[in-house]
């Protein structure tokens, strides 16, 4: 081509038109200029100034059309030249093609996985995965994703759901660099969690172990806080319990909290993961009560060693606590043994200490709302009969030790501070009121009824709910009780709260007419 500059306005024209390009547009513009001398030019023109990243936009979004994609098929060889072109943007827009093509044939899964596998293009993907830039490497990683999206692609993955050969990802990681061996795992983490197939297939593999090696060799810091990053990640996965707690992780995780060696953002993960892992109420059908208890003791021994320095890593393990205690089984740990981790929560969530322990206490109050159930169902509040009575003895404990000397001084406390503890505090209050003594104690309070049935107390919308919901929950507990039913003093506190929850969640600003002014004439 002698004078590109025709292509290079077209194309800059079609790359960034404003509306959307559909198959018309994008056969018009191929009318013009052939796809292949468009090819053509990105790989001969180097020296024209913006033709390389002009042409990739184009070519980009011609792609995204469905005519577009259909014309893939046809130019794999491109696509395989790309893959390996020392241009990061021609190699990212290769992948990106790959991940049209098979978004174009996501409902022949034969034909896109025959034209992966004659054009050696996963191999190509797991290269730019692990040599290119940071662009890139997403890039491909949202390819092998999205190939491992039908099961012929998984088999190209997983070759009968074996490891071994040039693909073997476990290979492939112990051979590459740090940073390479980081963006492998987190493949192994995107895969897992695409689905529940691919999820099996990386536990039967044992390429979690990958993860699990990288943890216990910790020499670099910023590769073993990616590596949590990545185990964050997978607690997350709703498939990944049962496959997680059949590995070594959770001691793992407990070894590094306990571990004063460990630096204290490391630390600070390992505790954030386990509260996650352990607030999933189906991972104690796959891991026994002593796993759950060594990692409960191991935040337990990090709080009683934290100095006052540490408010990052205490906010974090008292959060963690909270995320624990969430499903009845990890709250009844909590709340177990003549010493319980819970004291540890209570403590704090009571204990106010100006700006430097507002977070802290924050932790601890939603930590406490967990605990006593107020994310569980009805039928999970109430916990067996030694934790309900550590869980009443360590709230009057702090009572004790504290200038309010009761519950209710607490709760009343905590209402009147900023709308953050307020917010946090209707959790708490909705949570334990269900239990006889926290009513009472509740009811004991003219002041708690004031707040919590007055609707101007919030702003928020979230406030609003809050507040409302605790109202609900005081009142139900309020009709539930044989004792408060059958006695005349409680009559005022429930005619109050019905007349509140009649009301409504949100604040309804009554209508004032307008009003003459009457004034005394001005005079000169």
């Amino acid at each position: 081509m002698d004078d590109p500059s025709h292509l290079l306005q077209a194309a800059n024209d079609f790359a960034h038109y404003p509306g959307m390009q559909n198959d018309d547009s994008a056969r018009d513009f191929l009318n013009r200029f052939p796809l292949p001398l468009i090819i053509n030019a990105l790989q001969t023109q180097f020296d024209v100034p913006g033709l390389e990243n002009t042409l990739v936009a184009c070519l980009e979004r011609l792609f995204k059309t469905k005519f577009g994609a259909s014309l893939i098929p046809q130019y794999m060889l491109f696509v395989q030249v790309g893959l390996q072109a020392d241009s990061q943007a021609v190699r990212s827009l290769a992948c990106k093609t790959v991940i049209s093509l098979l978004e174009n044939l996501h409902n022949d899964g034969k034909v896109a996985a025959r034209l992966i596998t004659d054009f050696n293009i996963y191999p190509l993907l797991l290269d730019c995965l692990i040599k290119g830039n940071e662009e890139v490497a997403a890039v491909a990683m949202d390819a092998i994703k999205k190939l491992a999206s039908f099961p012929e692609g998984m088999e190209i993955i997983f070759p009968s759901g074996k490891g071994g050969g040039d693909t073997d990802l476990g290979a492939i990681a112990s051979r590459c660099s740090s940073l390479g061996q980081v963006r492998v795992m987190a493949l192994v983490v995107k895969l897992f969690s695409a689905s529940r197939s691919a999820a099996s297939t990386i536990h039967r593999l044992d390429l979690l172990k990958l993860l699990e090696a990288e943890i216990r060799n910790s020499n670099d810091t910023l590769v073993t806080l990616s590596v949590l990053e990545l185990l964050y990640e997978l607690a997350e996965v709703e498939h990944g319990t049962e496959f997680l707690s059949t590995s070594s992780l959770l001691q793992l995780l407990s070894s590094m909290i306990s571990n004063n060696s460990v630096e204290s953002i490391l630390r600070s993960r390992a505790m954030m993961i386990s509260g996650r892992l352990l607030s999933k109420e189906i991972i104690y059908s796959f891991i026994d009560e002593p796993c759950v208890k060594t990692v409960i003791m191991s935040i337990d021994g990090r709080l009683q060693s934290l100095e006052t320095s540490d408010r990052d890593e205490c906010e974090t393990a008292i959060e963690a606590l909270g995320h624990i205690g969430s499903c009845i089984q990890g709250a009844t740990l909590l709340l177990s043994g003549s010493s319980p981790a819970a004291r540890h929560v209570i403590d704090a969530a009571f204990d106010r200490q100006g700006p430097q322990g507002h977070g802290r206490q924050l932790a601890a109050l939603h930590g406490l709302a967990n605990i006593s159930g107020e994310t569980r169902s009805e039928n999970n509040i109430i916990l067996t009969a030694e934790a309900e009575e550590n869980l009443r003895r360590l709230i009057y404990e702090a009572a004790s030790r504290s200038t309010k000397l009761t519950p209710s001084g607490l709760f009343l406390s905590v209402l009147q501070q900023d709308s953050e503890i307020r917010l946090a505090a209707y959790r708490t209050i909705s949570g334990l009121v269900t239990r006889p003594w926290c009513l009472m104690e509740i009811c004991s309070k003219q002041d708690i009824i004031n707040i919590v049935a007055d609707p101007s107390t919030e702003t928020t919308k979230i406030g609003m709910e809050a507040r409302y919901n605790c109202c609900k929950a005081i009142h139900k507990s309020l009709t539930l009780s044989s004792r408060v039913s059958t006695d005349p003093a409680f009559a005022g506190i429930t005619a109050k709260l019905q007349e509140a929850l009649g009301k409504g969640p949100y604040l309804i600003r009554k209508h004032v007419e307008a009003q003459p002014i009457v004034m005394t004439a001005e005079r000169f």
